[in-house]
């Protein structure tokens, strides 16, 4: 009988913390989507354009970062004139496609605290180190600020593509791939 309620016991406070975890991460809210004004919408990378009228979840947090923290990596341009839009929220600057940096969904970003370090990502039997140099705003989108893109889903490495470079990913896979990352 003993075992029997240790064993009851154990398995409610995993099922407890699971759950718990699962629920850590949830929309935080929802954005309407407006119709991009002309010429508005940078869509280089296959980047999403604002749909008008369309609900677009938002994010306060991402999940949990461990070791091989799963992510899905997407393609950005952080150079002057990119899909990514102004500088980087980082250091103000603009970075080159050729130099592998990234940018993290806003539970990742952490208000800055991952600013100008390095996260090792991998994917396709192999990894590289980049730094991070700006958010991918889950909290916010579909205005000019954010170039009238929607906001970002909370598990995005959105990357260079001198990661994806590094990587070896073809080309033509390029877009929205499975990855882990860690912190460097």
């Amino acid at each position: 009988m003993k075992t029997y309620l240790l064993v009851l016991l154990i398995f409610a406070t995993i099922t407890c913390c699971l759950d718990a975890r699962l629920q850590a991460c949830q929309p935080s809210g929802k954005i309407r989507g407006i119709k991009p004004p002309p010429g508005q919408c940078n869509p280089e990378n296959d980047s999403d354009c604002c749909k008008q009228g369309k609900m677009y979840a938002t994010y306060k947090c991402s999940p949990p970062v461990t070791g091989t923290t799963k992510a899905v990596l997407t393609l950005n341009s952080f150079q002057m004139g990119g899909d990514g839009g102004g500088p980087s929220e980082c250091d103000n600057q603009y970075h080159s496609d050729d130099t592998p940096v990234v940018a993290l969904s806003t539970g990742w970003y952490s208000g800055g605290d991952r600013c100008l370090n390095y996260i090792t990502i991998s994917a396709n039997g192999r990894s590289v180190k980049a730094k991070v140099v700006d958010e991918c705003d889950s909290t916010m989108g579909c205005d000019d600020e954010h170039d009238y893109q929607p906001p970002c889903p909370n598990n995005i490495v959105n990357a260079s593509k001198a990661v994806w470079k590094a990587l070896g990913i073809p080309e033509g896979d390029w877009g929205d791939y499975d990855i882990t990352w860690s912190d460097a």
